[in-house]
């Protein structure tokens, strides 16, 4: 490990900081793996406590490292990269990151649309029903999103629990309805957990996370489906290609 430098006018956890995350990035330190305690780096660094917990918390709410009650602290599994520039299914950027990924239904039932929900999905004036589909989405077994989908229930007749169960919504949209998803508009906002969200996502009351509100469009202009998903800021991050 690099020492600080006491004559740098860089604050010195800073500097900590900066020296652990160039040995995460270095692989020095590899995922799951364990890094050295504080007071470990304390004597190191020659540095007190209090300096070495302010650097190692600036990780921890970057996602860089995590820490487990009565187990130590460890660096984090790279996040799942989300790529804005295509329309992409939760199951296909699993995929394309070399994950696995599961899905639990929480919540399966026909309601009524609110007024913006109608809106939103460019329903009918007579149409007024939809398919509220809530999901725990999963990434090599970990929680990492909370998924309420709202889909028109006059554009998805005969549609059943069963029908996506471990499936994916897109794969139905497709193969079953002839609908093609081509483009959607989203919107990104960060958030924080409530106890029960936090819960399903084993996080702590009250965790960062994001949301993304997204309407999918055919290429008719044809809205079939409003999203809003929940998901863990220490397992996910976006990107966004601009030409």
């Amino acid at each position: 490990m690099k020492k600080v430098s006491k004559n740098n006018p860089i604050p010195l956890h800073y500097q900590i900081k900066e020296i652990l995350q160039e040995m995460i990035e270095n692989e020095v330190l590899k995922p799951g793996q364990s890094i050295p305690t504080e007071r470990e780096i304390c004597e190191i660094q020659g540095v007190s406590r209090m300096t070495v917990n302010k650097a190692i918390m600036s990780l921890v709410n970057e996602g860089l490292i995590y820490r487990e009650q009565g187990k130590g602290t460890f660096v984090s599994i790279p996040k799942v990269n989300r790529e804005i520039s295509r329309l992409k299914g939760f199951t296909e950027q699993m995929e394309e990151n070399g994950l696995i990924s599961k899905t639990k239904i929480l919540s399966y039932k026909i309601i009524n649309a609110t007024k913006q929900c109608k809106f939103e999905l460019k329903m009918p004036e007579n149409e007024d029903k939809i398919f509220e589909i809530k999901r725990l989405r999963f990434s090599d077994e970990q929680p990492v999103a909370i998924e309420t989908a709202c889909l028109p229930y006059f554009l998805y007749n005969g549609m059943t629990r069963d029908m996506i169960e471990d499936k994916p919504l897109y794969g139905i949209f497709r193969e079953i309805y002839g609908y093609h998803p081509y483009k959607a508009t989203q919107s990104i906002e960060p958030t924080m957990l409530s106890e029960y969200e936090s819960k399903l996502l084993n996080q702590e009351n009250g965790a960062l996370a994001l949301i993304f509100r997204q309407t999918t469009y055919m290429e008719n202009e044809t809205p079939i489906e409003l999203t809003k998903a929940i998901y863990r800021s220490d397992k996910y991050k976006y990107q966004i290609t601009l030409k």
